[in-house]
């Protein structure tokens, strides 16, 4: 049989009875609650703590074995977890307050530096003095908010060390600049921000500059190969007379022009790998930031910014590699340069007829293709 717990409980300590006893008005409690709130009031005098009536004398307790039934009952059904709400689970905070199986703690109050269930919570919204402590929501993360050598609630922030301080810690930190936390967060959240922006605009302008890359990288395909066509052409008109010879040249031309390219893209790619983890350390900064800027504790904030700190210092120092227009610029006039040169070469040596001693070979072939699948697979 099940019994309603409330009906079991003391309402001295609000738990389920523990050697339950009645007194002579007829309310029950534990032995132990009603004795130590006799030896609380003055001498000679004793009254029901329920009912509030006075006895001549202080009454002979007679344990009540009617209740002991019941709460033995009542153990027994929430052991075999037929009444097991509001109880602690594995890995769940448990109230401190509570006797015997304890409850799952809502909340903490940082003066008190106490769990409460809900039942126990209760006088710190109604009693006067209890009303006015902090209280913050349970977890196992609370205890952060307690000095580790003094045990007091961490109020204060030291700015000369960067340290987060009780009311005992700030006697060794005598002439520092030290304030509230909530004060420190609130200067401490103005920076977050304006690295938030700050890093925003770097992953905005390191995509814009991968996009550049995408782009040079095209231009350099495109000059290296309209240079290489350009030079076909040419050879075009003497073909009648050194057809064999300008396809050795052309052979020879494919070689160089495809170094070229291949140096201008493994110059992209490495720029474009340095941008891609660049953007990806800054996106991790970013959500870092994120979620901090969330964080509505101070000390969490504060040590969260801690341990931040460090990234949050941007360089602007740092050398910056060519543009992508200067790294078009350079293949384009390395390009140029070499094919004047070998246009010149080309044409003096056909004067010369120095073509008709180079051996012809019949079936060599090369193509763009075969040149950048070589390229790209080392």
């Amino acid at each position: 049989m099940a019994h309603s717990s409330e009906l079991l409980d003391c309402s001295i300590c609000l738990q389920l009875l523990e050697e339950p006893v009645t007194t002579t008005c007829g309310h029950s409690f534990c032995r132990q609650c009603i004795e130590r709130f006799w030896s609380s009031q003055a001498e000679g005098s004793s009254s029901c703590p329920q009912c509030r009536r006075t006895f001549r004398s202080r009454p002979a307790l007679q344990k009540n074995i009617v209740l002991v039934g019941l709460v033995e009952d009542y153990r027994r059904t929430a052991a075999a977890g037929e009444d097991d709400d509001g109880y602690a689970g594995p890995g769940d905070v448990q109230c401190d307050i509570c006797k015997g199986r304890r409850k799952k703690a809502d909340m903490y109050c940082l003066v008190c530096l106490a769990f409460y269930c809900q039942t126990h919570l209760q006088p710190h919204f109604d009693v006067a003095p209890l009303k006015k402590h902090s209280l913050v929501q349970a977890s196992t993360k609370v205890k952060e908010h307690i000095c580790r050598r003094h045990d007091r609630r961490l109020e204060m922030f030291c700015r000369s060390d960067q340290q987060l301080l009780c009311p005992l810690c700030v006697l060794t930190h005598k002439a520092h600049d030290i304030v509230e936390t909530k004060e420190e967060m609130v200067a401490k959240q103005s920076q977050v921000r304006r690295s938030q922006q700050e890093t925003e605009n770097r992953v905005t302008e390191s995509v814009g500059e991968l996009k550049e890359l995408e782009k040079a990288a095209g231009s350099i395909s495109d000059a290296a190969w309209e240079a290489c066509d350009d030079f076909e052409r040419q050879c075009g008109e003497h073909i009648r007379w050194y057809s064999h010879y300008l396809d050795e040249k052309c052979m020879e031309m494919r070689g160089k022009v495809g170094q070229l390219e291949k140096a201008g893209l493994d110059r992209t790619r490495s720029r474009r790998g340095q941008l891609e983890r660049a953007v990806n350390r800054l996106k991790g900064l970013q959500h870092k930031l994120s979620q901090l800027s969330q964080t509505d504790d101070p000390v969490q904030f504060l040590q969260g910014f801690q341990a931040l700190s460090d990234l949050l210092e941007f360089k602007g120092s740092e050398e910056k590699p060519d543009s992508s227009q200067e790294l078009v610029s350079e293949c384009k006039e390395k390009l140029t340069i070499m094919c004047t040169k070998e246009k010149a070469l080309l044409f003096h040596q056909a004067a010369q007829k120095e073509f008709l001693r180079i051996p012809r070979n019949q079936n060599w072939k090369v193509s763009r293709k075969d040149i950048c699948a070589g390229s790209r697979c080392e």
